[in-house]
């Protein structure tokens, strides 16, 4: 017994480091690291090593886990002055835009393939939710507008809460000899789950900003595990009183990550830590459940499926989500391209399609076959592709700051935050003296990475290409820092002389 208890702990532990070390490998070649983590978990299960594994409810319930510390770190980290402005769209995308998704990719599938109705609808539903791990990962190696990474990354997050709702109505609907609830009472569960689950996330968040601020813990490395775990509780809250805990942990992790809190960088970096962990575990798991002899015979209907949802439900979902803010936050038709076809699918799809698998439900072997295909295929296809369709469409950014997750007492102290910015070739900051920049009081650039050296500057520093500079800025002034960093790189020293004030593109 204790043999085989080492055994796994060794097996699992190289898995682990395999996959650390992937990542570096997968970035270097442009490959999503969720393949790389299947792959391991495919050459681990029957047609590898031989590890027999299908149990479906228990990868179900682990998969749960693994979800909701991912949505946590992807509310934690988000901002709440970036998120704001896109809010509107994003929980459009993930409420109305997934009923659209569902209806037209069941109703495809049912003209094409001559699926039933109930069937074709669990397709649309299992494949309707963005994957937030895949989101997470592949948005933050590109330079996109602010904007439309904060529409894409909200989305994700919240966008899970009502498509597992859809699963496990329509699942259950499958399996049950009882006759089904008429459609008013399902959307008034659709509701209730939604409403609730926001009010717990928002009861847990708002309590537990009090909680984290007014703790005297003795150890600074209790206050990261605190807040995972309030994050935790606004999931299992919101499951208790049958809600939606998904949506609970989103809310809550917004709320706990946008407050001053001790050690609040520390937090940041061990839900960051803790949501690696959870995607490699997800992804290892999921390949392992799969049968890769089955597989081949889940191609064409994989591939159909993927070219419905790509080309034909997704953007119609984005064009009629946002089509409400036209006045007040337009979207333009280049960002609704590129907000098509950024809508990638990862685990959740997979996770997703373990319910059916655990409820018995007829076909779901099938079902379960295709997704993990069609996740695979158009990951790879579409993840490798976006930095090129982002060029293309004319939605990069020149030069965005971004938040270094460095924690050290004197930042805490000064309520200071520590800001990255690499400077590009086609930046207008190229050639600007520091002075030029004119920060506003609490911002300072501290230190310029040339090469392989660093320095501290001057205010007669000339910036240059390829430059990285170190910048300290006071939360009062953060957003007005990147502003105007935004501003300088478009139009160069004389900005405000060109009206331009360092806006998001679409705001």
């Amino acid at each position: 017994m204790t043999g085989s208890f080492e055994a796994a702990l060794l097996v699992g532990a190289l898995v682990l480091l395999v996959a650390v070390v992937a990542v570096r490998f997968s970035t270097r070649l442009g490959l999503p690291s969720l393949l790389v983590y299947l792959a391991l978990g495919m050459m681990l299960g029957e047609s590898g090593f031989g590890i027999q594994f299908d149990d479906a409810d228990l990868t179900r319930i682990l998969g749960t886990v693994a979800l909701v510390l991912i949505i946590a770190e992807g509310g934690l980290t988000a901002r709440w002055s970036s998120l704001r402005p896109s809010l509107g769209i994003s929980a459009t995308l993930a409420t109305a835009g997934v009923m659209i998704s569902v209806a037209i990719v069941g109703g495809v599938l049912h003209l094409l393939l001559g699926l039933d109705l109930p069937t074709a609808l669990l397709y649309g539903a299992v494949l309707s939710s963005t994957d937030a791990a895949a989101v997470f990962s592949t948005l933050r190696r590109l330079r996109l507008r602010p904007r439309l990474v904060a529409i894409l990354e909200a989305e994700s997050g919240i966008n899970d809460a009502p498509a597992v709702l859809l699963v496990v109505l329509l699942a259950t609907a499958a399996t049950s000899a009882a006759a089904p609830h008429p459609l008013w009472w399902d959307a008034l569960l659709f509701v209730y789950e939604l409403a609730v689950g926001t009010l717990i996330g928002l009861v847990v968040g708002f309590t537990g900003r009090w909680l984290l601020r007014r703790a005297a813990l003795p150890s600074a490395g209790l206050y990261p595990i605190a807040a995972v775990g309030l994050t935790l509780i606004a999931y299992a809250g919101g499951a208790v009183v049958h809600a939606s805990g998904f949506i609970a942990v989103y809310v809550a992790g917004v709320l706990i990550g946008n407050a001053r809190l001790p050690h609040r960088q520390a937090i940041l970096g061990f839900a960051d830590g803790i949501a690696w962990l959870s995607q490699i575990g997800l992804f290892v798991l999921l390949g392992l459940l799969a049968s890769p002899s089955r597989l081949p015979e889940a191609i064409v209907p994989a591939v159909i499926i993927g070219l419905t949802l790509v080309l034909l439900a997704r953007p119609v979902s984005v064009f009629l989500s946002v089509l409400p803010f036209r006045w007040t936050t337009p979207v333009t038709l280049r960002e609704q391209a590129f907000l098509s076809w950024a809508g990638l699918r990862g685990a959740v799809p997979i996770v997703f399609a373990t319910i059916p698998l655990s409820l018995a439900v007829p076909g779901a072997e099938e079902l379960f076959d295709v997704v993990f295909v069609l996740v695979v295929i158009f990951t790879l296809v579409q993840a490798s592709t976006l930095p090129p369709i982002a060029r293309r469409l004319g939605v990069t950014a020149g030069a965005e700051p971004t938040e270094l997750r460095v924690e050290t007492a004197p930042l805490e102290r000064m309520r200071a935050d520590l800001l990255q910015l690499d400077v590009p070739a086609e930046s207008n900051l190229v050639g600007v003296h520091l002075d030029e920049l004119r920060l506003p009081t609490g911002a300072v650039v501290t230190m310029v990475q040339r090469g392989e050296t660093g320095f501290v500057p001057t205010p007669s520093t000339r910036i240059k290409a390829g430059d990285g500079l170190l910048i300290v800025a006071s939360d009062q002034v953060r957003e007005a820092t990147v502003r105007r960093l935004r501003a300088v790189s478009r139009r160069g020293r004389l900005a405000r002389w060109f009206g331009e004030n360092g806006a998001d593109m679409g705001d």
